[in-house]
């Protein structure tokens, strides 16, 4: 019913936005995803839609390495190297003066996080650190390979990657 109503709103000029949700229930990823696809070539979106391509290629080519379909956790897992790999090339792009690069990669990067839950706050991000190092007992930064291993699988998606490494690193150095 909510793809129904989806549809319904793109034909009027509504864009659709997938930050925040679950993907539980009776849709699966590749369901969305392909559903989406079809709401950006209805829109006749083509930034959506070509990002919205890369992201399908990428799963594709990930459960061809995995021989299964993907789960949630490595969907995000997934969507967390693209959005990386997309910071990292607007940041060059910046370095190397072009601008309609950056213009280009920030559109796709917007069109991939939409995929994603939404980001949790630097408080949430310190209460899940303090967590991780109560359960595995962590003393000092030679012990930050074990916090990372609980950290990350709780906020793949949900946390920059870096930022979380750098606040462990932080705790266990004071």
């Amino acid at each position: 019913m909510d793809h129904l109503l989806s549809n319904i709103n793109i034909l009027h000029g509504a864009q659709p936005t997938l930050t925040g949700q679950s993907w539980g229930g009776i849709m699966n990823i590749d369901e969305k995803v392909n559903g989406e696809m079809v709401l950006a070539t209805k829109a006749k979106d083509q930034v959506r839609l070509s990002a919205i391509r890369m992201v399908k290629a990428a799963m594709h080519n990930r459960e061809i390495d995995l021989k299964r379909k993907l789960n949630e956790v490595e969907f995000l897992q997934l969507l967390s190297s693209m959005v990386k790999q997309r910071k990292d090339s607007i940041d060059q792009f910046r370095k190397g003066g072009r601008e309609d690069l950056v213009d280009k990669e920030e559109a796709e990067l917007k069109v991939i996080q939409a995929f994603m839950p939404e980001q949790i706050s630097e408080e949430d991000v310190a209460r899940e650190i303090d967590t991780a190092i109560k359960e595995v007992g962590a003393m000092s930064i030679k012990d930050m390979g074990k916090v990372m291993k609980v950290l990350m699988p709780r906020l793949t998606g949900k946390a920059d990657g870096k930022m979380v490494g750098e606040k462990v690193k932080e705790k266990l150095s004071s």
